[in-house]
């Protein structure tokens, strides 16, 4: 009995140590050699493995960053030009400024402009609306509201705001990783410049309907009537399919635009209110003062 004992213990040793030996001979003949340089730039990176960048995640983006000779396309949104500097430095390449972005929802659809005339009773995913039909609303352009983008955010950037039901970017949280732009199954959310506190332009809806049609699913729709690319400076907007677009790139934030929108679909945000002049008007012995409104 002793020796039976004695014999299994010696024969489970002898196979254990068969084993660890077989697997150190398989680990050294298969070794993958990495070079230590993609660690040292992953520990640069801020670990939000948000594929904002367009790798899966930040060893990934790490391994690119070392693989690749120019580097200048590559950036990594959430660590922004001070993180790209730090890697620029510890690889020796040479990388592109980018001006900072920030995520902007290109749809004021509220539930008071724009009322439901049906109601979906399933899933409440914009993902699984936009498969099966065309959403509450007469507008299947706009946002869904059922909040696919403030899921997937990380960094606690948005929220669904109740009264109106749409989502709400918060610009000090913003990182620009572009996810939730990534999640909306109607293209609503869109990457613009951050300028100096945060003034932003832009037409805040993607109904490509004729003016009636379009006006009858929201009130404050873009009807395509081209008063804003009649007035623009800087030939910043473009009509196409009934629908007017405020290019960041040209746009010089003069705010031309946003008076001669007939249905108020041009959002501008954290600019100054508009000053009041007083112009003193000569009617003969009658003199009257007249307020006008500067909107430069």
């Amino acid at each position: 009995m002793t020796y039976s004992i004695i014999y299994s213990v010696l024969l489970l040793a002898s196979l254990g140590v068969t084993a660890a030996m077989v697997l150190y001979v398989v680990s050294k003949k298969f070794y993958v050699y990495e070079n230590p340089l993609i660690a040292e730039v992953e520990d640069l990176l801020p670990a939000a493995n948000c594929a904002g960048c367009g790798s899966p995640g930040c060893k990934a983006f790490a391994e690119k960053l070392v693989d690749t000779d120019d580097i200048s396309d590559l950036f990594c949104p959430v660590g922004g030009n001070d993180v790209m500097q730090l890697v620029s430095e510890a690889l020796g390449k040479e990388v592109a400024e980018k001006d900072p972005t920030v995520a902007v929802v290109r749809c004021q659809g509220a539930c008071d402009v724009r009322p439901k005339t049906s109601e979906f009773q399933g899933p409440k995913s914009c993902a699984i609306s936009a498969l099966i039909y065309s959403g509450e609303t007469d507008c299947q352009y706009g946002c869904l509201g059922d909040g696919d983008c403030v899921a997937v955010c990380k960094f606690n950037a948005m929220y669904m705001d109740e009264t109106t039901g749409l989502p709400v970017v918060i610009t000090d949280k913003c990182t620009s990783c572009g996810m939730c732009a990534e999640a909306c199954p109607r293209d609503i959310i869109e990457m613009r410049p951050k300028h100096k506190r945060d003034l932003k332009i832009f037409v805040g809806c993607l109904n490509e309907d004729k003016g009636g049609i379009a006006r009858k699913a929201c009130s404050v729709a873009c009807i395509g009537c081209s008063k804003c690319f009649d007035i623009c400076p800087k030939e910043a907007i473009t009509m196409v399919n009934n629908l007017a677009y405020i290019d960041p790139e040209y746009c010089t934030l003069c705010r031309k635009c946003v008076p001669v929108c007939p249905t108020d679909s041009i959002i501008e945000t954290n600019f100054p209110k508009k000053k009041v002049k007083k112009v003193e008007v000569d009617q003969g012995a009658e003199v009257k003062s007249v307020n006008l409104i500067d909107h430069a």
